[in-house]
Formats: C-alpha cells, structure tokens, sequence
C-alpha cells in the first residue's frame, strides 16, 4: 500500500481471503492454475477451515508479496 500510495496510485480495497464458491470445494488446490479473485486471496476450502479456527475474530491479516 505504502508503494502504491508514493506512486500516487490506488492500493485497492475490498480485498478478501476466503475459499472456493458453493458448490466448487471439489476442486481443491485445482483452483490455483488460474487467477480468478480479481486480487483477492484464494485458498482451498479446507485451507479456509485451517485458518479460521487458527485466528481470532478481529485478527488483522497483512499480506505480503
């Protein structure tokens, strides 16, 4: 964000981390040969699962590239 914001461009917002779509969790890590979050973060269900029992409600997540 903080490189973005020099270059006077949008960081974005609305950014999310969740699983697959209702209905697509049969498709596992499959999901990641193509991007299809439009800059979200994707990760399998089962993944999704692992992460929300790991952290608290409120538990800010920074993303790093």
């Amino acid at each position: 964000m903080e490189r973005a914001e020099a270059r006077g461009d949008n960081p974005g917002c609305d950014i999310a981390l969740h699983g697959l779509k209702k209905g697509y969790g049969w498709l596992g890590r499959v999901h990641r040969i193509r991007d299809w979050t439009y800059g979200c973060i994707a990760v399998s269900n089962a993944e999704m699962d692992q992460i929300y029992y790991a952290l608290e409600e409120g538990t800010l997540v920074e993303i790093e590239p």
